[in-house]
């Protein structure tokens, strides 16, 4: 009989900043709702991007519960999310010139990303 791995809990920690990531995006895809309702020139657009969004903060919230629950295949889905996300949180501190926002979303990155691939998080993803 294998023997299973507990889930360490900087998995658990890194799922929960993940499923905080995903809520805040539906958070900002319900306050598109809310502009479109407002009135807003072009509505169908607001719309559109409101629903991916949405489609984009669940798929991010369903991986980071996948990792609260310590689903081994969430893993992989969260590090390219947070490596896609360090890209954004470039551009806003730099070419954007929204340093308040660049850098505190790069630095949750970089903490997800460092829990993931800490010794422990590394062994119980590894056990077979």
């Amino acid at each position: 009989m294998p023997v299973v791995a507990a889930v360490p809990g900087q998995v658990r920690l890194a799922g929960g900043i993940v499923c905080a990531e995903g809520a805040l995006g539906l958070a900002f895809a319900v306050a598109l709702l809310v502009r479109a309702a407002g009135g807003v020139e072009r509505v169908g657009d607001v719309l559109a991007e409101a629903a991916y969004f949405a489609v984009l903060a669940a798929a991010v919230l369903a991986v980071g519960i996948g990792l609260v629950l310590g689903r081994r295949w969430a893993r992989t889905p969260v590090v390219v999310v947070q490596l896609l996300l360090l890209g954004v949180a470039w551009y806003a501190a730099g070419p954007s010139g929204r340093p308040e926002v660049g850098i505190p979303v790069g630095l949750v990155c970089l903490v997800v990303i460092g829990l993931l691939f800490g010794p422990k998080a590394r062994a119980w993803a590894e056990a077979r």
